[in-house]
């Protein structure tokens, strides 16, 4: 898909592409040995300028366009999708509201420095019982002192182990369904802030994932991040760019499983000729490389039409959808190129094939996209 990027977005990728390759895929596989958040790997994405790439110069960013970011996390997932998880929360869901509804001292004291990666930033929105019904949560916020009381309980948040502050949605009109959602700056040094148990996942090892607990926390007023009963609608602004980047994750990881699959099926021999030879292994071949391609069609597209102004809800969701369904069946295929090595631990094969699932929860799951996308069709609501 080179034939719609511009050549400054060509050298960009030739860029982190060469920064992967030196450093993250020798480093993949330990780090998902020891399932540690890949401090070092963060730190060096930092200064390579990754985590400010889509902000704007008034906080310290580049103002890259969206495409070139999607290009970044494409790549950088391509060499560990661990690593993948904690930038693509570090640059977009966990600062993206503290910019754009935060006071210039949180933006001077937290939002710059996690543009610099002196600062982790994280978002806290699920809960034990409630994932993708984001609007039965029961974490609230209530009015106390002039400021606010947070008490709840989160699950499956992504980095919270190391974060020092966090984007918490909580409910502050408990009988307004989505629009009672409102969301809160919320820093790990208050009272009542304890990180829980650190959830031991199959796959996206070291993006280290945990509970977190709020017991009657108190914030002041200003930490509340946009108007009251806007919470829901503000995130909405970013799920077109949290799914179609989550699609380029999947794009990254996609095409380290297949250029895994090309280079073993050209070294096992079998019956004295290379896998690669039968056409039962081509034609594997020959459908995961046309699966990507197409998968890299959508993301890059509705990047664009992202950079273009347009919020399209149903192209977000069909990318998201097809992409990290693609990369689940490519990293399927992957295994049985391999064979009975690609259940080996020492092989890659079977990494892909783990961390691929993470791909499909976040950012709505393949159910919950097909209503979202069968709905802008025009399709009658389904059924409950």
């Amino acid at each position: 898909m080179d034939i719609i990027l511009t050549e400054e977005q060509k050298r960009f990728r030739d860029s982190v592409r060469s920064f992967v390759d030196k450093e993250v895929i020798p480093a993949a596989q330990e780090m998902d040995e020891t399932g540690e958040f890949p401090r070092a790997l963060f730190q060096r994405c930092a200064a390579n300028g990754y985590f400010a790439l889509r902000y704007p110069e008034s906080v310290g960013g580049m103002d890259a366009d969206f495409l070139t970011y999607c290009l970044m996390m494409e790549e950088i997932a391509r060499g560990s999708l661990s690593l993948g998880a904690a930038v693509a929360m570090q640059t977009l869901m966990g600062t993206d509201l503290v910019h754009r509804f935060g006071t210039d001292e949180h933006r001077q004291r937290l939002l710059m420095p996690a543009l610099r990666g002196e600062k982790i930033g994280t978002i806290a929105m699920t809960e034990p019982d409630f994932g993708s019904d984001l609007g039965g949560i029961t974490t609230r916020a209530i009015q106390k002192d002039g400021g606010w009381e947070i008490h709840g309980r989160k699950m499956w948040i992504t980095s919270a182990t190391v974060a020092d502050f966090f984007t918490v949605a909580a409910k502050t009109d408990p009988e307004a369904g989505f629009k009672g959602i409102d969301f809160f700056l919320v820093e790990k040094e208050r009272a009542g802030v304890r990180v829980g148990r650190k959830i031991e996942k199959m796959g996206v090892r070291a993006s280290e994932t945990s509970e977190l607990i709020l017991e009657r926390v108190q914030i002041p007023a200003e930490n509340m991040l946009g108007k009251q009963g806007t919470g829901f609608k503000n995130l909405g602004d970013i799920l077109c760019q949290i799914r179609v980047m989550t699609g380029a994750l999947a794009l990254g990881l996609g095409e380290a499983a297949l250029k895994s699959s090309i280079k073993y099926s050209n070294e096992r021999v079998q019956s004295g000729q290379t896998i690669a030879n039968y056409q039962a292994v081509s034609h594997k071949i020959a459908e995961m490389g046309t699966r990507l391609e197409a998968a890299r069609a959508l993301v890059y597209q509705a990047a664009k039409d992202i950079d273009a102004g347009n919020k399209d809800v149903k192209l977000a969701s069909m990318t998201k959808l097809f992409a990290t369904e693609t990369a689940n069946f490519i990293a399927d295929e992957c295994t049985r190129i391999y064979g009975s090595y690609g259940f080996a631990m020492e092989y890659d094969a079977q990494r892909y094939y783990r961390d691929a699932r993470f791909l499909l929860y976040g950012g709505g799951t393949s159910e919950v996209l097909r209503n979202v996308i069968s709905k802008a069709m025009g399709a009658p609501e389904p059924r409950k």
